[in-house]
């Protein structure tokens, strides 16, 4: 039962000047009248992580109507929307309260050009009912409670940002529709695809440069996406009407060109058309088959008995490939194993750039061939099963490829990127390809990989309690249990580490946020605590993990009295990726 919110204005004034540990006091639920108040944990000390606040707005007083929030994808983009004003707001308010240390703070989270599910603004699909997490830095001098700045805080700048932002009636109802509308949209080319023919499109007008190497926003008078004629297609969009672009159809696509011409541009707004973009992004209508992974070579990595047969075997030393086990992986077993875990998490679409790719597993030319026979080379190149994992697995691919004609052979169309202008030349190269001799592929067909590999309790959590907690690491914002067993902690979009043993995600390219990286390692957490038995596969898990999310959100596998603010969800795909780099996995 929430307090009234005079009880806590009183509570403050009474621990003014008090030592810092009065502030747990505060910690409770609050009735400001139109929202609940919740402080959900309170900060050790002025330079400890900030506090842990929360709003929450029942849906009648919210008044958002059902039809934009009843339906996933609505949800999701008005949740982003209402969070990017509300974070706005917050910034107005930042340190303006004083003290030491980060006294005065008030951050939410910061979301980039994607739309995530978030834990910092969530809405309930059947009432409507609203929750925001923010952080606060309660003030002090010293460590001494200044509690009329935190009454400015609670009593003053919140509740500005709350009312301004949080309820339909004080916003822009035209571009709430529109939020809708673009939501909408998007799905209906993501979910029109498959029937289609297609693994991705991209619409005219759509600008793929970004900004710079470490802004993601779109470039300034960049060139502007159009279709080859050949490959447009016209979409009649639910709300937008009329669009029209280049639809890239199943099977084995090329795309070629000069260097910076902007084949890696095309393939980098591929990567993240898994992903929905806020309108103004230009990438709001590049739309990628939603379970695509890029593939790419991951020198050093771990790999823990995946079946890399499809791509080598009669390794010198005997090594078994079946249930390919190293903790130092070359250019080629990394990259076998990349696609073998991408297969094994369902994906229908393989983005691969050359620039990132083993030589070796990629290609091995006619020459080549002749020269070094086939016996004695363990490694069968992804151009020969190419065609086998399409025809066969219904599994497509887009590539790019700067250096080896090769591939002119197996693909299906062929796209040069010319002063980042798309055009396709498939006829061609095929032409001109037929001029040279023509690969010789295994007379074999290659079996199904085994994904059988069942993952076993033990790894980070020593004594096998099921309990874990957040740790912060570069701009995450964490919490959790504090007498849990494993501390987790974020690196920005580059690892994440349970308790001593880092994950190193730097190479898995769609991971588009520092907080799915913070949720993977809640999700590896759980996942090693309850669901790794050494029976049950890694397959099964995850289907697992995505259940109960699907179900019960991420609160069903976040430890603790309240849920963290920093989190996103992450893809199947990712969460693959994440336990498959795991060095303490137990296979």
């Amino acid at each position: 039962m929430a307090k009234i919110a005079t009880e806590l204005q009183t509570l403050l004034r009474n621990i003014d000047r008090r030592g810092y540990p009065a502030y747990k006091d505060t910690k409770g639920s609050y009735n400001f009248g139109r929202y609940i108040l919740s402080i959900d944990h309170v900060q050790g000390d002025p330079f400890a992580a900030p506090s842990k606040v929360s709003i929450h707005i029942a849906g009648k007083e919210a008044g958002f109507p059902v039809e934009y929030y009843g339906k996933r994808e609505r949800r999701i983009a008005l949740q982003d929307y209402l969070l990017r004003l509300f974070r706005k707001e917050v910034d107005k308010y930042n340190f303006k309260a004083k003290g030491s240390g980060k006294s005065g703070l008030m951050s939410a989270s910061r979301p980039g050009q994607e739309v995530l599910e978030r834990t910092a603004c969530e809405m309930d699909a059947a009432t409507g009912d609203l929750t925001v997490r923010l952080e606060v830095g309660f003030p002090a001098n010293g460590r001494t409670i200044c509690s009329y700045e935190l009454i400015k805080i609670l009593f003053d700048f919140l509740p500005k940002c709350v009312q301004d932002v949080l309820y339909y009636k004080r916003l822009d109802s035209r571009e709430v529709e529109e939020t809708m509308f673009l939501a909408d949209d998007r799905k209906y080319i993501r979910d029109g695809l498959e029937g289609w023919g297609l693994v991705a499109f991209v619409a005219n007008g759509s600008v793929l440069p970004r900004e710079s190497g470490v802004s993601d926003k779109p470039m300034k008078n960049s060139v502007t996406f159009t279709s080859p004629a050949s490959m447009e297609i016209e979409l009649q969009l639910p709300h937008k009407g009329a669009v029209k672009g280049m639809g890239i159809r199943k099977g084995i696509t090329l795309i070629v060109g000069g260097g910076y011409h902007g084949k890696s541009t095309l393939l980098k707004a591929l990567e993240l058309g898994v992903y929905d973009h806020i309108a103004g992004d230009g990438r709001e209508y590049v739309i990628t088959a939603p379970d695509a992974v890029k593939i790419r070579a991951e020198d050093g990595r771990c790999v823990k008995k995946d079946d890399i047969s499809m791509f080598v075997n009669n390794l010198p030393n005997g090594k078994q490939t079946a249930d390919f086990y190293t903790e130092d992986a070359s250019g080629s077993t990394s990259q076998a194993a990349n696609v073998i875990e991408a297969m094994e998490s369902g994906a229908s679409l393989l983005l691969i750039d050359e620039d990132t790719c083993a030589t070796n597993f990629m290609v091995r030319d006619e020459l080549m061939q002749r020269v070094v026979h086939r016996d004695k080379e363990p490694i069968t190149p992804f151009i020969e099963r190419a065609r086998h994992l399409y025809e066969k697995r219904g599994i497509s691919c887009v590539i790019v490829a700067g250096s080896s004609g090769a591939y002119f052979h197996i693909a299906d169309q062929i796209v040069q990127m010319d002063n980042y202008v798309p055009q396709e030349i498939t006829a061609l190269a095929k032409e001109e390809a037929a001029k040279y001799p023509v690969l010789l592929l295994p007379e074999q067909e290659p079996g199904g990989p085994d994904y059988r590999r069942a993952p076993g309790a033990g790894g980070a959590r020593h004594g096998g309690g099921a309990g874990h907690r957040g740790g912060r690491g570069g701009n995450d914002r964490n919490g959790g249990d504090r007498d849990s067993r494993v501390k987790i902690k974020g690196m920005g979009k580059e690892a994440v580490s349970l308790n001593k043993e880092t994950v190193d995600l730097r190479y898995v390219e769609q991971i588009a946020d520092s907080e799915q990286v913070m949720t993977l390692g809640y999700l590896l957490a759980y996942a090693e605590g309850n669901l790794f038995n050494g029976r049950d596969t890694m397959q099964k898990a995850v289907d697992t993990l995505m259940d109960m999310i699907e179900k019960k959100g991420l609160a069903s596998v976040v430890p603790g009295s309240y849920l963290p603010s920093g989190l996103a969800l992450p893809r199947r795909q990712e969460i693959f990726a994440c336990f498959n780099r795991y060095r303490n996995l137990k296979l």
